[in-house]
């Protein structure tokens, strides 16, 4: 069991709009995609730059050790960190929470590029990304930004997703980690599999039920720092791939 901080009921909350690419073109991206309207020519030439600058770095750091990764289960940190320079561990989150401040199509092909080089690193980016960022960035509130978001999104460090459990794959109805309110704290109780990032991960939004009778309505969101007293990690399984 761990306690934890609850991030958001996900049937109650209301959802929130929002939107960093390499360092020497930040600047002219943002002005670029913050021009309303914007030129269809600006968008595609900002697109290409970074599409270009994601290619150069797999082409020269990714791929040469793509193989040895994937053969040894090894986490690419020096990798990450790289990513993390070139703006790509927040991408669609505002600058002012940590991130790069870009679009949907900005983060689609980050995440092409990086996936076609080596698919581990790819899962590592999107994780941050798209599972631990956007819902802090969306449903947090904005003391849970300042301290679960910020470092997340700019690549200080590191978010994964608690949905999966030994016994269910992706069926978040069928979750059989709870979590109980015990005074001011939430304790968690369950098991989970399959989490990407987890070994290596400063915190964890973990899946867990507070109302079984309200079935997958009844699943809450919780944010839990990596060592909490009752947090522990299992071993690492050895999968055909993405390992």
């Amino acid at each position: 069991s761990a306690r934890s901080l609850p991030l958001m009921k996900l049937a109650q909350l209301p959802r929130r709009t929002a939107s960093r690419l390499p360092r020497a073109a930040a600047s002219l991206a943002r002005r670029a995609l913050s021009t309303q309207p914007a030129s269809d020519d600006v968008e595609e030439s900002v697109h290409d730059m970074l599409r270009q600058t994601c290619r150069d770095f797999v082409e020269a750091q990714v791929k040469p050790v793509a193989g040895e990764l994937d053969q040894t289960h090894r986490y690419p940190a020096e990798l990450v960190a790289q990513m993390a320079d070139l703006g790509l561990m927040g991408v669609m989150v505002p600058e002012e929470q940590g991130g790069t401040g870009m679009d949907c199509l900005a983060y689609a092909i980050a995440m092409e590029e990086i996936s076609a080089g080596c698919a581990s690193c790819g899962v590592i980016m999107s994780v941050n990304n798209s599972l631990y960022c956007d819902p802090v960035m969306r449903y947090g509130t904005a003391d849970q930004q300042e301290k679960w978001l910020k470092p997340y999104a700019s690549g200080q460090k590191l978010g994964c997703f608690g949905l999966s459990e030994p016994g269910n794959g992706s069926d978040a109805a069928a979750a059989s980690t709870t979590a109980t309110l015990d005074g001011d704290e939430w304790v968690l109780e369950g098991t989970k599999a399959w989490i990407t990032n987890a070994h290596d991960a400063d915190a964890a939004i973990v899946i867990a039920t507070t109302d079984k009778s309200l079935k997958h309505k009844g699943l809450s969101a919780f944010l839990v720092e990596a060592g909490t007293p009752g947090f522990s990690l299992g071993k690492k399984e050895d999968k055909l791939g993405i390992r």
